[in-house]
């Protein structure tokens, strides 16, 4: 069991899919930044693509994602024959350079494009870059998910997916704007299953409005019989600050900061005794699957899908507001659709947000990840240790974390408090920044 030490979980704190993280991001960068990081590309070099489609049938109040509302055709013809364009500069840029592993697609919902659409996307990808036999993922709303589709992610060679549950309580469902009855959840795995999809994952939430153990406990024993091969299990995050559309939930509703810590350590313990291996600190999957296996190799990672086993050093993010990854520089396109579209369409890539990374920045960055992905570090090599080890000292008195020398090694029972325990390594955190809850 996890013991509860609110104040060790009071600061907000990163979800660490980068770092530096998203909220250091200056517009000091552009076109000229990202030409630089393509053309330092090797030519038998490995690297990963994420396609962003800002788009969905239905907008969920709790999204934090860059999306709006599939309502008009020629809205998305036009995005998607900028994609196209952007792909072809990214062609020319690579010449013929870097092996494509992974394509991921992400959103919004990529099946909120005409399937027809997503084929030649796909089709395009593959045939312009290097890819021989990627592996293909994409993020799926099983609204509107029907056989069509099926057929489309099969004749792709998709072979993951993953799908955006959050809840099975019709109630909570209904308080965050996002109603999907369980049998269209079960009719999505089913055709999935017959599709050839062989990794399928579910994405389940925490702290909703209304939400109690007993509710959690329902939607979880739902997921189990539904079976998926991974699952990852968010603290919803409140920001209606930064996110408007979070206005629409009952803020009075929400569990609070103990009753959170409950719910997480409830999904971990019911998971884990169903016989999912714990990833990191919100990612489950089946012990033979993938990412289990990168656990147990030491060669575990996270970047902007979370835990991942893609060993991929660069991924380059196409479409409005997705971000690239060097290990130099953090690059992220225009988030406005409009100011996209007219970067592209003057022949420059879209990039106007990020940063060039120091080699401090690089270092700690590592033991960040490290501390994420296999709960220690070696903290040698990182400034201001002295200072390092006062801010950990709490957790240190609480039983959470050892030390040996430099190296720090996190307890079993430290799980929740990661994000919390990495972030004191973080030399950009301020007070001011507003990030999520810890748990």
């Amino acid at each position: 069991m996890w013991n509860y030490h609110p104040a060790l979980l009071a600061r907000p704190v990163p979800r660490y899919t980068s770092y530096p993280t998203a909220a250091e991001f200056g517009d000091s960068v552009g076109h000229a930044d990202m030409a630089i990081a393509l053309d330092a590309i090797g030519a038998e070099e490995r690297v990963s693509l994420y396609i962003h489609i800002p788009y969905c049938r239905e907008i969920c109040w709790y999204c934090g994602c860059n999306t709006g509302a599939a309502n008009r055709t020629g809205r998305l013809a036009a995005y998607l024959d900028r994609l196209d364009e952007e792909i072809d500069l990214l062609v020319d840029r690579l010449g013929g350079r870097g092996r494509v592993g992974r394509i991921a697609f992400g959103g919004g919902s990529p099946n909120a494009i005409p399937t027809t659409a997503f084929a030649s996307l796909v089709e395009r990808v593959v045939t312009r870059l290097r890819c021989g036999d990627p592996v293909l993922s994409v993020e799926i709303d099983p609204r509107g998910f029907d056989a069509e589709w099926a057929a489309v992610l099969e004749a792709t060679g998709t072979t993951r997916v993953s799908l955006g549950v959050q809840t099975f309580d019709p109630a909570i469902q209904a308080g965050i704007g996002r109603v999907q009855p369980g049998e269209d959840i079960e009719r999505t795995v089913e055709l999935l299953r017959r599709a050839g999809v062989s990794s399928i994952n579910f994405d389940l939430m925490y702290g909703l409005p209304g939400q109690d153990e007993v509710s959690l406990a329902a939607t979880l024993e739902t997921a189990l019989a539904i079976a998926p091969d991974r699952l990852a299990v968010f603290g919803y995050a409140h920001v209606p600050h930064m996110i408007p559309r979070q206005r629409r939930i009952d803020a009075s509703a929400l569990p609070d900061a103990a009753a959170r810590f409950a719910q997480a350590a409830q999904a971990h313990e019911t998971l884990t005794g169903a016989g999912y291996r714990a990833i990191g600190f919100d990612h489950f999957a089946r012990p033979g699957d993938a990412i289990a296996q990168a656990v147990d190799d030491g060669t575990l990672r996270r970047n902007f899908q979370g835990f991942t086993e893609d060993p991929a050093e660069v991924l380059i993010g196409l479409g409005a507001s997705s971000i690239s990854a060097f290990p130099d520089r953090l690059l992220q396109n225009e988030k406005n659709t409009g100011r996209y579209h007219l970067a592209i369409g003057a022949g420059r890539f879209a990039t106007s947000r990020g940063l060039l990374r120091t080699a401090e920045d690089r270092v700690r960055g590592s033991a960040i990840t490290s501390i994420l992905t296999s709960g220690a570090a070696d903290l040698s090599d990182i400034p201001g240790f002295e200072g390092i080890r006062a801010r950990l000292a709490p957790f240190e008195d609480e039983g959470l974390l050892d030390w040996q020398g430099r190296r720090v090694t996190l307890a079993g029972a430290a799980l929740p408090y990661a994000r919390a325990i990495a972030a004191t390594l973080d030399a950009y955190r301020q007070e001011g920044h507003r990030f999520s809850s810890a748990v």
